[in-house]
């Protein structure tokens, strides 16, 4: 190497040191500094007008889980004129950065579901760390009640909340699902109303009950849904599965299990006939439960009876959520999606759907009458 190339190779050398000890500390902060928000709940505030008080569930910091007796929570709670202000409020008062990238369930006050959704959900749709991972609900009582419940079978370092609504605890067609991002999505989005599940306690005080829903639409009451209601929907719109319907005719009653469900429409809106939506719909699975005794060779009459039942029920929820102008399958969306777009489309499906006709066809395929006959 000549002499040259090492004056220009030592010269480099020396500058990546210096530029190296000019870098400055980077913002990480250890784990000791920080404390993780598990649950936020967002109620009306009694004392700021038009405010809201928010309540923020906290991770104790704890030396070793096994060890912990009772729950290692702790609360906060603050009311602001807006979301952001109350959370930044509360970090004066804790002597560590509110952690949210951990936070997975925000519960909402049902009084705030006739307000503008949009803007004060706001704080929460621009946060990129909890948007893919936060689940929304709705709280029966206060959203602070809520957040601070702690059910008995909930053990230390856990969350009885986030086994609801990951699929990872309980799987149940009563449980509805949705996502930071699709309440976003489906506020703003025309055609489609969102639908979010009701959260409620037992009356000892002792456990959760999540088997009820509410449909929001902007600028109108919001239509809450019956358990029996819940499950259908939810079987339709998300293909739930693994779960029970019975079925009464005569003397006959029948509790079947069903394992698939698939659902399949279109909107028909031929010239000179009524607008209608043909919809298609298939369960399979077995019965499983009976009070009189059954044979295979009788299956084909027992899928008449089932298909037959389930037909009214899903008729009678269709019925009842287009007199409720509410569209939670997002028939609107489908329609702007498989029409010409212009300006008016969006007021063309509000005149249409008020007198749409529901045409359903059901499949019912039970592969059984169960292990024994």
């Amino acid at each position: 190497m000549s002499g040259t190339q090492k004056m220009i190779k030592g010269f480099f050398s020396i500058t990546m040191l210096i530029a190296l000890l000019l870098q400055s500390g980077c913002a990480f902060k250890d784990i000791d500094k920080r404390i993780f928000v598990l649950g936020i709940g967002i109620d009306p505030s009694e004392t700021v007008e038009d405010g809201f008080r928010v309540t923020l569930k906290l991770a104790k910091p704890a030396g070793e889980v096994k060890a912990e007796a009772a729950q290692g929570f702790t609360y906060l709670a603050h009311d602001s004129k807006s979301i952001a202000e109350a959370i930044h409020e509360m970090e004066t008062h804790v002597d560590k950065k509110l952690e949210m990238a951990h936070n997975r369930s925000i519960i909402l006050n049902k009084e705030l579901l006739s307000k503008d959704l949009d803007t004060f959900m706001d704080y929460f749709t621009r946060r990129a760390d909890i948007q893919m991972i936060a689940y929304i609900a709705v709280a029966e009582k206060t959203a602070e009640e809520t957040v601070s419940f702690a059910p008995d079978t909930e053990p230390p370092a856990t969350i009885a909340l986030y086994n609801f609504f990951d699929n990872t605890g309980t799987e149940s067609p009563y449980v509805i699902t949705t996502f930071l991002f699709e309440f976003r999505r489906e506020v703003l989005s025309k055609g489609i109303d969102t639908i979010l599940p009701i959260i409620d306690f037992n009356e000892e005080q002792k456990h959760f009950i999540v088997n009820k829903s509410i449909i929001l639409k902007q600028e109108e009451k919001p239509v809450e849904l019956t358990p029996v209601q819940t499950k259908y929907v939810n079987s339709l719109i998300n293909n739930v599965s693994e779960f029970s319907y019975e079925i009464k005719e005569n003397d006959l009653t029948l509790v079947l299990s069903i394992e698939k469900v698939t659902m399949k429409y279109q909107i028909i809106l031929d010239e000179g006939e009524t607008p209608r939506i043909d919809m298609k719909i298939k369960k399979v699975g077995v019965i499983s439960e009976s009070n009189e005794r059954l044979n295979n060779s009788d299956l084909k009459k027992y899928n008449k009876i089932v298909a037959d039942d389930i037909k009214k029920k899903v008729m009678e929820l269709l019925t009842t959520l287009q007199e409720n102008n509410v569209d939670p399958f997002g028939f609107g969306l489908r329609y702007r999606a498989t029409r010409l777009s212009h300006e008016d489309i969006i007021e063309d499906w509000n005149r249409i759907y008020p007198e749409i006709e529901f045409n359903v066809t059901m499949d019912i395929d039970l592969k059984s009458t169960g292990a024994i006959e």
